[in-house]
Parts: structure tokens; sequence; C-alpha cells
């Protein structure tokens, strides 16, 4: 099917002409068209008339009058698209003042005349008659070179091999040189270094985007680190508190655990139980000298220790459950440490049912693996260790603090 309209390839508006996509490009810099076989809709208001050119046009018209109805005329004025260039209207005044008068319709059409020199050398190089004469005449007779090279950048136009005719009246000035070779030469001078220039303009432009951008993206990464970093300090800091606390709690326990053992020793052997108005005055607290040096960082034992702590608080209530994900956990330490070689111990396919009931449902259960070097790939199917970023010291610290926390009754209980 022929052609009915052009289309925008960069914002795909559908066009009637070569005159509108002309117009489209300037207003839009878009360059990119193609023939397209939809048609440019005509939608005509019953109401008022509107000619409407898409059903976006309409909706709007709709929104503003209230018209509703729209009468589809799209077949009636479909036709074929022409891809050639508008030529320019040339007026009666104009054509007076030129001294040309007014054109007569029925004026005869003849061949122009051409170098004959020049279209004999074109015919020796392989071209036809009418491609020759067709290419002389619109490059003005200046030179078989000059003709060659317009019928390489016409080769694709429709009526390249059809002998051009020119009205009777403008055989003899159709033939001259519209610009002598010098004038063309300084003419092709001019258009290299106007390009050069705009080109040169461009990238300087372009050059002044980048760099602005650089510039945004640069402040951007640095505010993004100094969030980062303000929020792993307040992390910090309230961990270490979390564990001042849990090591307050302990030392309250045991000295409950003491005063109970005590009191139990003084009624096996017959004694009143203590007046705790006999007991020690207290001793004076010191106050804490607090530190003004950094808060350091978290270390990756610290790091492992805090989820083995969160897991087993997680689900303190069932004993089986912590002490099986331990020793998982522990099994693919050991067995990384021990095989590294070996891929398959570095590779966890996070949807195993397997690992998912001992250690993926756990809080802190994966959390601890990535710890130990694991990543997630394949768009967070498997965890995956490198051969390269395998580190026995990691790893021989994560086999000890899952032997204690193993070992250690009371390792996440306060």
């Amino acid at each position: 099917m022929a052609g009915v309209s052009l289309k925008c390839g960069e914002c795909g508006t559908l066009l009637k002409s070569v005159e509108e996509a002309q117009e489209h490009a300037e207003n839009t810099k878009h360059s990119n068209f193609v023939e397209s076989t939809e048609p440019v809709l005509n939608l005509v208001c019953s109401s008022c008339g509107k000619p409407c050119r898409s059903k976006t046009e309409s909706d709007l018209h709709t929104k503003r009058t209230g018209h509703t109805e729209f009468a589809d005329k799209t077949a009636e004025t479909v036709k074929p698209i022409s891809l050639e260039a508008p030529k320019p209207k040339i007026d009666d005044e104009d054509m007076e003042d030129a001294g040309g008068g007014s054109t007569d319709p029925q004026e005869e059409m003849v061949v122009p005349d051409v170098n004959e020199k020049l279209l004999a050398e074109l015919e020796e190089m392989g071209f036809p008659k009418p491609k020759a004469t067709r290419a002389l005449h619109y490059t003005g007779n200046t030179s078989s070179e000059a003709a060659a090279n317009w019928v390489v950048e016409h080769e694709n136009d429709p009526d390249i091999d059809e002998m051009p005719m020119v009205p009777a009246s403008k055989k003899d000035e159709a033939s001259k040189p519209s610009l002598t070779p010098e004038e063309i030469k300084i003419k092709a001078h001019e258009l290299r270094e106007k390009a050069r220039k705009k080109k040169e303009e461009e990238e300087k432009r372009m050059e002044r985007e980048r760099e602005k951008e650089r510039i945004r993206v640069g402040r951007e990464l640095l505010e993004a680190k100094r969030i980062e970093e303000e929020n792993e300090r307040k992390r910090i800091i309230a961990l270490r508190k979390a564990e001042k606390e849990e090591e307050k709690r302990a030392r309250e326990k045991i000295l409950q655990k003491l005063a109970e053992d005590k009191a139990e020793r003084r009624r096996k052997l017959g004694l009143p139980p203590e007046d705790p108005t006999d007991a020690k005055p207290p001793a004076a607290v010191v106050e804490e000298k607090k530190s003004l040096l950094p808060v350091k960082p978290v270390t990756k034992v610290e790091q492992m220790r805090e989820c083995l702590r969160g897991l087993k608080q997680s689900h303190k209530d069932d004993e089986a459950k912590v002490k099986k994900a331990f020793e998982t956990l522990l099994t693919f330490a050991r067995n990384v440490a021990t095989n590294p070689n070996e891929e398959k111990f570095r590779k966890i396919r996070l949807t195993n049912a397997t690992f998912q009931e001992r250690v993926g449902k756990l809080q802190g259960g994966i959390e601890f693996l990535e710890h130990c070097g694991f990543e997630k790939i394949e768009n967070g199917e498997f965890l995956y260790l490198p051969k390269e970023k395998v580190d026995m010291a990691v790893l021989n610290s994560a086999g000890s603090e899952l032997t204690n926390a193993i070992k250690n009754p009371y390792f996440g209980i306060l």
C-alpha cells in the first residue's frame, strides 16, 4: 500500500505533506521522518464543522465546546503522499518584474540544451543519456565531475531516468550556468566554514553541558556519602547503647542470682534472713568519662555477632530451630573455607525449600552470609561468593562466632 502520510520517528506525529514535515522539523528539531500507510484523521465536528486531525484534538475540542459528535471523513481526503520538495511559487507581480510575463499552461515543453562535449564524456562513463542530460541541466553545464556527483546524490530520485523538460521560452536560459566554477568553489568554501563553526559551537555547548552534569553528579555523590556516614554513626551509637543496656541487665540478673543463692544457704544453715538495713552501703558511683575520640566503625565480627544475637532473640522460644540455623551457617562457612575452589560450595539457591526453612526465613540469616562475602546475583535468585573475594580471616571469624553461639547457652538471651 502506498504511503499516505509522513510519520515523525521521534514523537510519532502524522503529517499530511512534505511542507508540514519541514515545518514540524523547524519547530521541534526532529529530523527522522518515514513514510506511513496510516492516514491523518479528518474528524469533522457535526456542530461547528471544525476539522480535527487526531483523537486527542477531538477530545480537547469536546472539553472546550461540549460538542461530542464527529463525522469521520478520513477516507474522503486521504491520498498518496508526495515526497517531492515543494517548489517556490512565483507571483504574477514577480514574473512581471522579472520580465517573463505570465506563464502559458499550453506552452511547448522541450529538452534543454546541454554541453555536447560534457554529455559525450558522461555517456562514455556509462551514464544513460537522459540521466546525463538531467545532471548537466541541473549543474549548469559546469563540468562532467559536477554532473557525476549530482547523479550519485540524486540516484534515488523517482524521475532520475527521465529526460528533463523545460518550457521552450526558457530553453536558452536554462542551459546557461547559474554560477561560474570560481563562484562554486567560493560558495562551497563558505558552506564548509559555516558548518565547521557551527560544529565547534555545538561541541563547546555540549562540553559545557557535560561539565555542569559532572558538577551536579559530584555534589549529589558527596551529599549521599555524607548522609550515609551520618546514618552509620547513629546506628553505631544505638548499637553501643543497646550493648551497654544488655550488660547492665546481665549484671543485675547475676546479682539477683547471687542474692537468692545467699538467702538459700542461710536458710539451709538455719540462719535468719539477712536484714536489708545491715547491708553495706553501695559503693560510690564513679561517673564514666565520655571519650572525645570518634566512634570507630563496627567490625565484621561485631556485625556477624549482632546478626546471630538478633536471630536467637527473634526465635528464643524455639531453641531447636535456632541451633539448626547456626549449624547450617557453620556448614556453609566451613565448606567454603575448606574447599574455596569448589563453586558448588560458594553458590546457594535462595528459593531452595531446605535453605528457606533453616536459614532464609529467619531474621539475620541471609545478612550473616552477606557479611561473610556472599552477594545476591541473577535478580536475587542466588547467593554467590566469588573466588577472588574469599577471605579466610572472615570465614574463620564467622566459624568462631557460630561455634560460640552454639556452645554458649546464655548467648543472646539477655
